[in-house]
């Protein structure tokens, strides 16, 4: 409902000033509205007809574009796995192609963070498809967390399947493969596009919304956090009463005590108040007066995350990677490494976090937390780390004897004067 209610004051605002908003792409302008959830609502509210996969008008400068996330999933990996098929050398040259397969499109529910990249990936396409000048993704419905860290969890598991460098020399000594280490390399181009999409402050900006009562109390702190650790460029919490007319003030000063110095300045806290009746209109939408505050170029959270060189040379070296992140409870904290990434646990959710490169050759060598910032300390890890050629004690380095096979220019032989 808040999301169909703040898209319909956008298109306002975008009828008013067409000029408006946050991101101009380039195209007619207007409003694209997209929900996820297949019971959702917002159809009958907005007056239409549910058509999956088409944008349906609602006003001249609103549309709505909903989305099932398993037909979604369906179609694009049949289209994948006709591809794989159409390889046929690599079958045999490589027996995970053939089990990669062998995956029904309907059991992609199994396979981690498929589905969700291909349901980002269609949102993508549409918001950058230039018909439209603000898109607004209803998220409720689905679990939101679990669908934008998708882009890294697959990136990362498809690293580990067909390793980069691997794919790049398998495909050169086996031209069969080429195809298929293509279509993997854009699948991985497509994740880290979109990962970085998720987290730009200059063209994307995040809106929590919390339930009122004690639940809102005890969750809202670690949906914060969870923001942080993603690096989520959030714009604004909404507390809603819901239509129990749920206490807010005591939520609303958990998220001010959470955000600390961040609450009301870059990040906006608003109440919902408890509605007599159930909006089920555009006029009764627009009069919530429900506004999403645009992108500011800030990042947040990990993705404003810096590394100190605190001294040292060599294996002797010391850097320290920090970023600002709340913790409900420090003692549940967990790092580990994977790969290239620094895998951060926070109030149960664990949230890749792509190191920076001077860091990917180093160990974990502890961690601070200072009620605000979290500093990961890192130290090189000696089997990787590059080290310089030394001579050895007690060795004196001479130069190499002239090669005495060819006559010297100084010789008699060479003498023509």
């Amino acid at each position: 409902m808040l999301a169909a209610a703040g898209a319909v004051n956008a298109a306002e605002a975008a009828r008013r000033s067409p000029r408006s908003g946050p991101v101009a792409l380039g195209g007619t302008g207007g409003t694209l509205l997209v929900t996820l959830d297949p019971r959702s609502p917002t159809p009958q509210r907005l007056g239409v007809f549910r058509v999956p996969g088409e944008p349906v008008p609602i006003t001249a400068e609103l549309d709505l574009l909903h989305l099932d996330p398993l037909a979604v999933a369906e179609g694009a990996w049949t289209d994948f796995t006709a591809a794989l098929n159409a390889a046929g050398a690599a079958r045999h040259l490589l027996p995970v192609v053939g089990a990669i397969a062998a995956i029904d499109a309907g059991e992609l529910t199994g396979l981690p963070g498929i589905a969700e990249f291909l349901l980002l990936r269609e949102i993508r396409e549409a918001a950058t498809s230039g018909r439209w000048q603000r898109v607004i993704v209803d998220l409720s419905g689905t679990d939101h967390f679990t669908l934008l860290r998708a882009p890294t969890v697959l990136a990362a598991a498809t690293d580990r399947l067909w390793p980069r460098p691997l794919r790049m020399a398998e495909s050169a000594e086996k031209p069969a493969l080429a195809p298929l280490a293509a279509a993997i390399d854009a699948i991985h181009r497509d994740c880290m596009d979109l990962a970085e999409l998720l987290t730009d402050p200059s063209i994307t900006a995040a809106h929590l919304v919390v339930s009122g009562g004690e639940r809102g109390t005890q969750t809202a702190p670690d949906q914060l956090a969870i923001t942080e650790v993603m690096g989520l460029p959030l714009r604004s919490t909404l507390v809603n009463a819901g239509p129990g007319g749920l206490p807010t003030e005591a939520v609303s000063e958990a998220v001010r005590a959470t955000l600390g110095r961040d609450a009301g300045s870059s990040i906006s806290i608003r109440d919902v108040p408890r509605q007599e009746t159930e909006p089920a209109r555009l006029s009764q939408l627009r009069r919530l007066g429900i506004t999403w505050p645009a992108p500011n170029g800030r990042p947040r959270g990990s993705a404003a995350a810096r590394v100190d060189d605190v001294g040292g040379d060599g294996l002797e070296a010391e850097y320290e990677l920090r970023w600002q992140q709340s913790l409900v409870d420090p003692q549940e904290l967990a790092l580990g490494r994977s790969g290239d990434d620094l895998l951060v646990t926070v109030s149960g959710f664990r949230q890749p976090v792509r190191l920076p490169s001077v860091l990917r050759r180093c160990r974990v060598s502890g961690a601070d937390w200072d009620g605000r910032q979290l500093v990961v300390r890192f130290a090189p890890d000696p089997a990787v780390w590059p080290q310089r050629p030394t001579a050895r004690a007690g060795t004196v380095e001479t130069p190499p004897e002239p090669d005495r096979s060819r006559p010297s220019p100084d010789s008699e032989e060479n003498d023509h004067r």
